[in-house]
């Protein structure tokens, strides 16, 4: 059952417009142009909000801005954000260091079911392969098969037959169990979920703070509420730009928050969708305020 009306993609980001525009270009470049693009902005300065005007100028489908203040790392609270200024029925998450390739729209639809989640995988870019992307515009997502091999040979991407083959639903298909669930192999930059089963659980927990865990949380608490992952690996890889990583100091206390929820069946968010009346988007003229990070 494919969603009727067009898609959601709620892209994150934070103080990279390079990388934040090649997704965005991907994006325009997709086969399937029934969707919307909602900039989840997690606090970014100035210069990433006059990327994202220069971006809506060329748009070929709506794209909005949607920003709040630099205190941290609060990706769940920028994710809900972008859940609310979304007007689709189901929402796909990717982040904005996650080039999409051009069937990524068209695999998501295809792999939507009801009660499901699709949970896709990326492809690990080497720092010298993401800066020939960002400074001479090298297209990924364009590149052939033999350009693919090449790069895995020369160890600029870390996988490649996610790329040469198209399998969906992977583990199911060799004989998985669906009610085997694995929230450590699920990633928020590649994530499906349906509007509904987002407000059933009251989207991403924002008392997550710091990074990690908030979509292990997520997709920990659908599971309790019922909905079953639909593995995307071998049909919506996208390909993941090379950073320095980011500070890991909440990392233990977050993944212990998910340990104690495992066992308990917890659905809801304690600080989620329900808490916010409003998106809050930078007002004309705005400037940012000192980073906090």
């Amino acid at each position: 059952m494919q969603p009727a009306r067009p898609l959601s993609i709620v892209i994150t980001t934070y103080n990279r417009p390079d990388a934040l525009a090649a997704v965005v270009r991907a994006c325009f470049m997709q086969d399937d142009k029934n969707f919307e693009i909602i900039i989840a902005d997690d606090g970014s300065a100035a210069n990433t909000a006059a990327c994202v005007e220069q971006l809506a100028r060329a748009a070929p489908v709506p794209l909005r801005h949607v920003w709040q203040p630099d205190l941290g790392f609060r990706a769940a609270m920028a994710r809900n954000r972008g859940i609310l200024a979304a007007r689709g029925d189901y929402i796909v998450f990717l982040d904005g260091d996650c080039i999409p390739q051009r069937d990524f729209i068209a695999r998501h639809r295809a792999l939507a079911r009801p009660g499901r989640l699709v949970s896709g995988s990326r492809i690990l870019m080497s720092e010298a392969l993401t800066r020939r992307v960002l400074e001479e515009g090298v297209d990924v997502a364009a590149a052939s098969s033999l350009t693919h091999l090449g790069w895995r040979l020369g160890g600029h991407i870390n996988k490649v037959a996610q790329l040469l083959l198209r399998w969906p639903d992977l583990g199911r298909r060799i004989g998985g169990n669906a009610r085997r669930f694995n929230w450590r192999r699920i990633k928020s930059c590649n994530l499906a979920v349906w509007r509904r089963d987002l407000e059933r659980v009251n989207g991403f927990d924002e008392s997550f703070t710091g990074w990690g865990y908030e979509d292990s949380d997520l997709v920990l608490r659908l599971f309790h509420a019922g909905v079953l992952r639909t593995d995307g690996a071998f049909a919506t890889e996208v390909f993941h730009l090379w950073h320095r990583e980011a500070p890991r100091d909440r990392a233990g206390s977050n993944r212990q928050a998910v340990l104690a929820r495992a066992g308990t069946g917890i659905t809801q968010a304690v600080k989620g969708l329900r808490e916010h009346a409003d998106v809050m988007s930078p007002p004309v003229g705005w400037t940012a305020p000192p980073s906090t990070r």
